[in-house]
C-alpha cells in the first residue's frame, strides 16, 4: 500500500525520518523567496496562493491533486499522530504501523478533543468570526440537505475531531475532499474576509475542522479509529487559559 502523510510546515523544523512523510512548505506560491527542503504546495494543481485563509487545507489540497497513492494524510509540524506516550519524534507514528491500521480501518483520526462545558457551535462562535459560520450551516443545509441533520448533530457535541488531522484510504479521501472543498468555495464566494484580523482570515481553515465529522456522520460505511496525538512543543497553559477565560468573557462579534 502506498501511503504518504503530508507535514505542513512554513519553516524548516525538526522532521520525522520515515519514508512515509513528506514535508510541504504551504503558501509557497506567497514566498517564493522561501527556501526549504520540502515540497511545495504551489506544484501541479494546487490553491497555494489561499494559505492566508486555508492554512494546511492547501497542503491536502496538493497531496489530493497531485500524489499517487493508495492512502494520504495530514498533520502539523507540530503535531503527530503517535504510536506511544511521549513528545519525541521516534515516538511517531511509523508507515509500517499506519499500514498495519489501515488493514482494518479506513480513516484513522487524532483522539477526539472534549470541550466538556461548550458545544462545537457554542466554542466556534466564542471563538471566532459569526457570519462564517452562519453562512456554511445556510450552504450546507440548502444545497447539501442530507448533511443537514449531521450538522447539527455534530455542533450540538462537547467533542470533535480537531485539527484537520486524519489518514484515510483513497476512497472515502477523494469523496470527502471532492465535498469539503465544494462546501468551503461556496462559503468562500459569500464571504468577506477584508475587514477580519489576519488571525480570523485564516477562517475556512477553522471552518473545515468541524466538516470531516460531519460527513462521516453521513458516511457510516467508513471504519473510523481514533489514535493518540501530541503536540511536540511544551504547552503555555497560562496564555492558554487566559485565552479561553477572554472568549468566555467577551467573546467574539
Amino acid at each position: 500500500m502506498k501511503i504518504k502523510i503530508l507535514v505542513a510546515t512554513h519553516k524548516n523544523y525538526q522532521m520525522p525520518t520515515d519514508s512515509v512523510y513528506l514535508p510541504v512548505s504551504v503558501g509557497q506560491a506567497l514566498h517564493p523567496d522561501r527556501q526549504l527542503p520540502y515540497q511545495g504546495d504551489d506544484q501541479g494543481e494546487n490553491i497555494s496562493v489561499k494559505n492566508p485563509h486555508y492554512n494546511e487545507l492547501t497542503a491536502i489540497y496538493w497531496g489530493w491533486k497531485n500524489l499517487d497513492v493508495d492512502a494520504m494524510g495530514l498533520v502539523h509540524y507540530r503535531r503527530h499522530f503517535m504510536s506511544r506516550p511521549g513528545r519525541k519524534m521516534q515516538d511517531v507514528i511509523s508507515g509500517a504501523e499506519v499500514a498495519d491500521l489501515l488493514e482494518q480501518y479506513d480513516v484513522l483520526l487524532p483522539k477526539r478533543r472534549h470541550y466538556w462545558i461548550e458545544t462545537n457551535r457554542s466554542q466556534y462562535l466564542h471563538a471566532h468570526e459569526h457570519a462564517p459560520f452562519e453562512t456554511m450551516e445556510k450552504v450546507i443545509k440548502n444545497d447539501y440537505p442530507e448533511y443537514g441533520a449531521a450538522f447539527d448533530l455534530v455542533m450540538q457535541r462537547t467533542w470533535g475531531h480537531m485539527f484537520n488531522m486524519f489518514i484515510m484510504k483513497k476512497e472515502p479521501l477523494d469523496q470527502f475532499c471532492q465535498w469539503m472543498f465544494d462546501v468551503l468555495e461556496k462559503v468562500e464566494a459569500q464571504t468577506d474576509v477584508s475587514t477580519y484580523t489576519p488571525y480570523e482570515q485564516r477562517v475556512y481553515g477553522f471552518l473545515s475542522e468541524h466538516l470531516l465529522d460531519i460527513w462521516l456522520e453521513v458516511h457510516a460505511e467508513y471504519r473510523v479509529k481514533e489514535i493518540p496525538y501530541a503536540f511536540m512543543e511544551p504547552t503555555n497553559w497560562l496564555k492558554k487559559g487566559g485565552n479561553f477565560i477572554k472568549r468566555k468573557l467577551i467573546g467574539h462579534r
